[in-house]
């Protein structure tokens, strides 16, 4: 279960005539325990308490007791030893009017009446597993009204299904804005009475709900009608109270779908909420999901949190604003020149979604401008920063709809914190006609049209902001000669899950650059517009992406294209996760990446072991987002420099039939003989790393006819020959005429060398074996063959997991080797005979200390735990030789850091390809 549903449940059963019997079971029912929990805690099995409660092992303590006893009854919860025994997580006591919890683990706790309970949702909802429980109290009201709306639309989709249709879901999506706006204005003062809008369709609409959208269209007809106006246009006396509000909300068809007696119930409980508790920084990115039926299942999951965005605006300029707000001090001259400065600046999204970034950079805004009035000792100033400002562009116009509805809702809501209510109003309506977001795509249109240069010839005025053709985003800037900051989260969508319609939109930006674009991922034409745009105005950008563009192919295919526009990475943000609030949520594995054309230091962040965030200040951050020069590797089909060539292992294009597991090996009934001859280990990653048994039919041409007289080998190869012919592939169909072989054979004639083609990021080193000739080796490894054991001490090494983990594709977050990308091209310093004798000993050690803990595999061996490596002493010791050895070899002494390790490697790498023809630094 999601916050959203279990907010909805916890509400259900709050609402309920309190049952003292069914209320544990029916609480932990909300929490999104199966029904065979539940069983299994009525009948006694695995109920623990020992207060005549119900106690769940590793999770809650609960009890309900008699009336005005709930305060003795929790404290006896909390020093029972069967919660201590239990490991419980929470104790919670009720009496079905009072209730009192803590968490146990952080020792925060809650009184409430029991019909107040759903209000503390997040409080509780480690219970089902979700653990951003922080983000969640403070988004606690979007949540909940996220699912009250959702209820609403697909309540009104079943009795207008026309409303779902591409034709009219933009009319849908439009009146679903139009009733946020209301049930916020009437419980912040915009309407003239409390629960104004709520009340009044209470009141004339017909209990069987026959005409209530005719009275809620009459509402909105009478918003869009000036006063003068309302007595020629015949509006009805109880509409006319409401004030005009008009700015495009709701001007154009006021059509309104048909409700029925639930809908109508839906939309009068939703008014009953307090909308003044709305963030419109995350509410927007919450409701999409309600409009889109993909997202719905992740209903008030997705959103940006806050501080991830703060993580791109604030190197981006906040920070700036705010040392130059310091260093102002009270002086008025100075805080004047600034509060000028923050009026003129733009923030521009270009996948500005529900516009989050720009609602939090105008929030921040005023914050700062707020400042300086009160420093100034004019705090009640109007504010100089308009929201027209803050420029998005958005494919959905659902999204486009709710951005600027945030805006203007951020606006309100800063109006009233800095300046007062009677101020806000007075000022708020009618709504500004402008059009400052537009609904398109982005890699399509021209950002300069949408966010110009200059104020000049910028003369767009729309009578409706919110049905206005979106195309048309021109408007009037009053901040000519301002700064352009251009931020966002745009999709990512790697190359294989591009739509046809996305590969043109990549093509519309590269094609007739490179050859390559077809490989990008589809966020790149976010960066590469962005840098194109930096080449008409002066603009600094900053993206949020996935860590692929900074690895592996995108790197040499994306990034000689964006420095040769003159710009260069003035800030980036090295990998973490950019969690949404679904439970078990790992989140994408993204960076942040800021382009400039200045010059100057740059700054690089990075997260620590403890999840802080570290500032370095540096020279420059080349593509891999190292310090360092610009160097960009390029895959290379030899090694540069003297170690043995790496190949694949054995691709099978068998259709599964000549790999085998134990037991199915056992049902074939061979001989030893048999086995010894036709049967050998096979060996992919997972067996590699785990020790698994796997098996593999190996025949060689002189051995077809012999291997076909045995029934269950030849059954085998007939299969492979079947799969084969019924390949849509022509070069796997003509395989067919070998079904005894793999695709790809190949083995070793004394030994080979293996590492996995992907493996987990947590050990401290790449996992990489060394076997004597037999073993097959899958093409989910990667193989030295019959090479000298000294390349496995490479391998081994922290200097090669260094590089590996930088210039190579990661998945998330785990390696994914390649021996174009990371073998053929891996530094390594001529080698003497004698170093190579030393690293040989050090691979022997390696393998020694790993032999003595037989049967232990790379896994077992290997282990990390909690941020713990469980690798045994002595086979630490052996690596820990192994790195100084070589490490000696590269500077005479032990590298201090990885990031001394990658700037020796990427200058080693300069040093090697200027004589490498066709490779070279950019």
């Amino acid at each position: 279960m999601n916050a959203v549903e279990i907010e909805e449940a916890i509400s259900a059963l709050a609402e309920q005539p309190f049952n003292a019997e069914e209320f544990p079971f029916s609480f932990l029912l909300a929490f999104g325990n199966k029904a065979t929990t539940i069983k299994r805690l009525q009948s006694g099995s695995s109920n623990k308490s020992d207060q005549g409660g119900v106690l769940q092992t590793n999770n809650i303590h609960l009890k309900v007791c008699l009336e005005g006893e709930v305060t003795n009854t929790f404290a006896q919860l909390k020093v029972s030893p069967a919660t201590t025994k239990a490991k419980a997580k929470f104790v919670l006591a009720t009496d079905g009017t009072d209730l009192e919890a803590e968490d146990l683990t952080t020792g925060e706790t809650i009184a409430c009446a029991y019909t107040d309970f759903p209000d503390h949702f997040g409080f509780f909802l480690p219970l089902a597993g979700i653990n951003t429980v922080r983000q969640i109290r403070e988004s606690a009201f979007d949540i909940k009204a996220t699912g009250r709306l959702n209820r609403l639309y697909v309540e009104l989709l079943k009795d207008n299904p026309e409303w779902g249709t591409a034709a009219r879901r933009p009319d849908m999506n439009h009146f679903m804005a139009r009733l946020i706006f209301c049930f916020f204005a009437e419980d912040t003062d915009i309407f003239t009475e409390p629960d104004q809008f709520t009340g009044t369709i209470e009141r004339m609409s017909e209990r069987d709900s026959s005409n209530t959208d005719e009275v809620i269209s009459e509402l909105f007809r009478s918003m869009n009608t000036k006063a003068d106006d309302r007595m020629a246009a015949g509006i009805a006396r109880w509409a006319n109270v409401f004030p005009y509000v008009n700015g495009g909300l709701f001007s154009g068809t006021t059509d309104v779908p048909r409700f029925s007696k639930i809908a109508r119930s839906y939309l009068i409980h939703i008014g009953s909420l307090d909308w003044t508790k709305i963030n419109p920084d995350i509410f927007g990115s919450m409701i999409q999901a309600v409009a889109d039926d993909e997202e719905r299942g992740a209903l008030g999951m997705h959103y940006t949190s806050v501080p991830n965005i703060l993580k791109v605006l604030n190197p981006l300029f906040l920070d700036d604003l705010r040392e130059k707000l310091e260093e102002a001090g009270g002086n008025p001259r100075k805080l004047l020149n600034l509060r000028n400065r923050i009026a003129k600046i733009r923030v521009f999204d270009p996948a500005c979604g529900s516009g989050n970034f720009l609602v939090i950079a105008y929030k921040e805004m005023r914050a700062i401008e707020a400042e300086i009035n009160e420093r100034r000792d004019e705090v009640d100033r109007r504010t100089e920063i308009p929201i027209t400002n803050f420029r998005g562009i958005e494919l959905r116009d659902f999204p486009a709809e709710i951005a600027r509805l945030a805006l203007i809702i951020a606006e309100y809501q800063c109006d009233v914190t800095y300046r007062g209510q009677k101020e806000a109003l007075a000022e708020f309506l009618p709504l500004d006609a402008k059009n400052w977001i537009t609904c398109g795509n982005a890699l399509r249109l021209d950002w300069l049209s949408i966010c110009p240069p200059t104020g000049t010839g910028v003369k767009f005025q729309a009578d409706d902001l919110f049905m206005s053709p979106l195309e048309q985003s021109q408007i009037d800037f009053a901040n000519e000669g301002g700064e352009t900051y251009i931020c966002g989260n745009p999709p990512y969508l790697g190359s294989t899950w591009q739509s046809r319609e996305q590969k043109e939109d990549l093509g519309s930006v590269f094609e007739g650059r490179t050859k390559t674009w077809k490989a990008l991922d589809y966020v790149t034409g976010w960066l590469m517009k962005a840098a194109d745009y930096g080449l008409h105005t002066p603009a600094v950008s900053a993206f949020v992406a996935t860590n692929s563009i900074c690895q592996g192919q995108q790197v040499p295919f994306l990034w000689p294209l964006i420095l040769e526009t003159g710009h260069r990475i003035c800030f980036a943000h090295t990998n973490f996760k950019w969690a949404n609030l679904a439970s078990h949520n790992a989140g994408v594995t993204v960076v942040i990446v800021g382009l400039a054309k200045q010059a100057g230091l740059a700054t690089l962040f990075s997260e620590n072991a403890d999840g802080e965030v570290v500032r370095k200040d540096v020279e420059n951050i080349n593509p891999y987002l190292i310090a360092g020069n610009n160097v960009i590797v390029e895959k290379a089909m030899k090694p540069l420099t003297q170690v043995s060539s790496m190949d694949f292992g054995n691709k099978a294009d068998d259709g599964g039939h000549l790999t085998l597991s134990p037991a199915e090996l056992d049902e074939f009934g061979l001989t030893s003989e048999q086995k010894a001859k036709f049967i050998k280990r096979f060996l992919g990653s997972k067996e590699l790393i785990n020790g698994e048994p796997r098996y593999c039919v190996w025949v060689t041409d002189d051995q077809v006819e012999e291997a076909r007289d045995i029934p269950s080998i030849n059954a085998q190869i007939e299969k492979v020959k079947n799969a084969r012919l019924k390949s849509k592939d022509a070069y796997a169909r003509s395989l067919a005429t070998r079904p005894h072989q793999f695709k790809t054979p190949r083995n070793a004639q004394s030994s080979v060398i293996v590492t996995p083609r992907v493996s987990s990021e947590n050990r401290p080193v790449l996992p990489v074996e060394y076997l004597s000739a037999g073993a097959i080796i899958g093409d989910r490894n990667f193989a030295i063959y019959d090479a000298p054991l000294w390349n496995m001490a490479l391998i081994a090494s922290r200097l090669h997991w260094v590089w590996i983990g930088t210039v190579c594709v990661r998945l998330e977050m785990r390696f994914s080797y390649s021996n174009t990308l990371g073998w053929n091209t891996f530094p390594v310093p001529k080698l003497t005979e004698k170093n190579k004798v030393d690293l040989t000993r050090c691979a022997e050690d390696i393998l020694l200390a790993r032999e003595a803990h037989f049967p232990a595999t790379i896994a077992d061996l290997y282990e990390v735990k909690d941020g713990d490596s469980k690798m045994p002493e002595d086979l630490r010791a052996a690596h820990d030789r192994n790195d100084e050895v070589l490490e000696r070899i590269y500077i005479g002494r032990r590298f201090r850091n990885d990031t001394e390790r990658l700037e020796r490697l990427f200058e080693l790498y300069t040093k090697m390809t200027k004589t490498v023809e066709g490779r070279k630094s950019v």
